[in-house]
């Protein structure tokens, strides 16, 4: 299955494609607007950040959020679109539905560049906010949305408030409660699985596409879900085929938290650079003699070398 790309935002393949992503700075590095460029460098792709505020957050809770105001986003993100060739958006965090309104306003401007949406888990907000801000989401950026993202919990609780029946709801029925707004896709994370797995699915309202389970990890990340996303944004706008952009995001996905580190007292943060390290098992293999390996950082304190 093919995501349309329309011939004026294909890459020239000796460049990067180009990823605008619109989110929240993360201090810690687990997720944000950090996470979205190591993680779109990663897939080989170039990230356009518009910051629309900032958490102020460790690495194991989120306190509180304070976003930017509208006009900041816009012209962030309108000075970029006038200058650069966009091949995909990715919308995070906005932080306000004042944000989510100016979002929707640029990309329909852009209707035929592919936007993925990302919905975290908000439960550390006020839910007067939360409300505000998922009424928002549903009626301005939903309909611009090409595929939404989110884990199975957040998306049953925002998109099927009443199911009342006596199963769970599948990745099915959210994408058709998806739908609704005009979400073709719908990219459904974290479905429990027998046998300590977790299901990943993704769907439209008609059937589901595409599947991967992964043997669940014991460690509780942050940041896996914005890994997740800003890696399929830019494979998406590499041109990959969606199913194939789903497979190898996940893919990626797995290896950054196999990789996961924990930088501090609270959770596991992903390695989204784990293909640049070495590999110590081929440290036997050097031969030139020296006693140890060179690095380019052991260098005096506060030395720097240009």
């Amino acid at each position: 299955m093919q995501t349309p790309v329309p011939e004026e935002n294909e890459h020239d393949p000796s460049l990067p494609p180009c990823v605008l992503v619109f989110n929240a700075n993360d201090p810690s590095g687990a997720g944000g607007l950090s996470g979205d460029v190591s993680a779109i460098a990663s897939a080989g792709a170039h990230a356009l950040p518009v910051i629309t505020g900032t958490y102020t957050r460790d690495t194991a809770e989120t306190f509180d959020h304070f976003p930017f105001d509208e006009e900041v986003v816009t012209e962030q993100a309108r000075g970029l679109l006038e200058d650069v060739t966009v091949q995909a958006i990715k919308v995070g965090f906005a932080g306000t539905p004042e944000n989510l309104s100016a979002i929707a306003e640029i990309a329909t401007d852009y209707p035929d560049i592919p936007l993925i949406a990302y919905m975290p888990d908000l439960s550390w907000w006020n839910e007067v906010q939360i409300d505000l801000y998922l009424d928002a989401f549903q009626e301005l950026v939903l309909p611009q949305t090409t595929v939404l993202a989110g884990n199975h919990s957040t998306l049953r609780r925002w998109l099927l408030p009443d199911w009342d029946g006596e199963r769970s709801p599948t990745a099915r029925d959210i994408a058709r409660a998806a739908g609704e707004y005009g979400v073709p896709y719908t990219l459904v994370t974290g479905i429990p699985a027998p046998e300590q797995h977790i299901d990943n699915v993704l769907a439209s309202p008609q059937t589901v596409l595409a599947s991967e389970k992964f043997e669940r990890f014991e460690a509780v990340f942050s940041g896996a879900g914005d890994t997740l996303t800003a890696t399929l944004s830019a494979l998406i706008a590499s041109g990959c085929d969606l199913t194939e952009a789903f497979a190898e995001a996940l893919a990626y996905l797995d290896h950054c938290l196999d990789g996961g580190f924990r930088p501090g007292m609270g959770n596991v943060i992903p390695d989204r650079l784990f293909w640049a390290q070495a590999d110590l098992d081929d440290s036997d293999d050097a031969d030139d003699g020296l006693s140890g390996p060179a690095s380019p950082l052991d260098l005096p304190p506060h030395d720097t070398k240009h």
